[in-house]
């Protein structure tokens, strides 16, 4: 059975941009993820708003089970190795790039550890819509950065009109071709946008414990602050204009993103397949799943993890039982649901014996090494 591996995502942006308020929504918002938190500064984390179980050193652990450490960049690498370990039961690791280095340094990083328990979970780049501009004359960087993204969050985006929000999206599709774009206020993402939630503990909420994950949360929406906008409208802390009827939030900046399911109970031709991962379309940020080949030497089930141009493969041996499927789910924003799965369709080997070993070559490319 393979390690189960912990994705590394990278958060990045520059002063202002809203990326610690960010971090501290995945942090509340988690529901049972056990995050691991890598910043430089322990200020700009609520941490009395979570109550602090205790400190060892430079770590410190959240009342919902996260943790959060205080790092430079010479003690990243080592923070990343503990917290990895099986002890700490982190569901992921999310580093905010400020005061720490370049994102693409801190990338490499994560690519060149020889810890087989992380994995690369993608770098978002968090803008800000209001002062983006001005933000781009300070640092000219930006533009860098915002190239090398898997995913750009455009936050602040209520405080700017709706033409100028949409212009401002081409632009950031004209620095970063393909990647998805979320418009968002607060901060507020779905976490499962950017990982998987963690199982938690004794998820069964018949038998738990309520915890103070829960207090906070229901303290929260019990008071929900309102403000009123320059033409006096009323609007919530999300951004959101207040209706005297019920609505759907779908609609609403904190909620834009797709997620699609693709099952085939017949094999995938890994070759047709690995062109569709060669060229996914713009807008998908993450794939995650497992996928049967019918190739010998090759029938085992292969999980696949892919964020961004990053991608890799991981066979391990089907469960005793288990019925040899594909299933895949792709996640991402502006993405075309039919499309996407009539192109998957299009990728399953319906002839036995069309694929052969040679088909695997793609494929394998993307399996680490031993050595990895």
């Amino acid at each position: 059975m393979a390690t189960q591996q912990i994705p590394v995502v990278v958060l990045a942006g520059f002063l202002g941009s809203g990326k610690t308020t960010l971090l501290n929504h995945l942090l509340r918002a988690g529901d049972g993820t056990r995050i691991g938190a890598i910043v430089n500064d322990f200020g700009s984390i609520e941490i009395d708003a979570m109550t602090v179980a205790g400190q060892v050193d430079s770590m410190v652990s959240l009342g919902n089970g996260c943790l959060c450490c205080a790092v430079d960049t010479s003690e990243l690498d080592d923070y990343l190795e503990r917290l990895a370990r099986p002890a700490a039961r982190i569901d992921v690791i999310v580093i905010e790039a400020s005061g720490l280095a370049e994102p693409q340094e801190i990338i490499r990083m994560i690519l060149a550890s020889d810890n087989d328990r992380i994995v690369y979970g993608g770098l978002i780049e968090v803008v800000d819509a209001a002062e983006f501009d001005d933000t781009r004359a300070r640092h000219p960087e930006l533009d860098r950065h915002v190239a090398i993204a898997d995913l750009v969050v455009l936050n602040k985006a209520d405080r700017i009109e709706d033409e100028a929000r949409h212009e401002l999206i081409g632009r950031l599709a004209d620095l970063a071709p393909g990647r998805p774009v979320l418009c968002t206020a607060f901060g507020r993402i779905d976490p499962e946008m950017f990982f998987d939630r963690g199982p938690g503990e004794d998820r069964d909420a018949t038998v738990r414990q309520l915890s103070f994950e829960d207090l906070l949360r229901e303290a929260s929406a019990d008071r929900v602050p309102q403000r009123r906008d320059e033409a006096g409208d009323v609007r919530d802390h999300l951004g959101c204009y207040a209706c005297d009827h019920d609505h759907d939030h779908a609609g609403h900046l904190h909620a834009a993103y797709e997620s699609v399911e693709f099952v085939s109970s017949e094999p995938m031709h890994p070759r047709r397949l690995m062109e569709f991962l060669d060229s996914r379309p713009g807008g998908l940020y993450r794939i995650k799943g497992f996928v049967h080949f019918d190739v010998p030497q090759n029938r085992q089930k292969f999980v696949l993890h892919a964020v961004g141009n990053f991608l890799r493969f991981y066979p391990e041996p089907w469960a005793k039982g288990e019925e040899r499927t594909t299933q895949l789910v792709m996640i991402g924003s502006g993405i075309d649901a039919p499309a996407l799965r009539k192109e998957l369709e299009n990728c399953r080997q319906l002839v036995p014996e069309e694929a052969d070993e040679n088909s695997m070559w793609g494929v394998l490319r993307y399996v680490p090494s031993r050595e990895e």
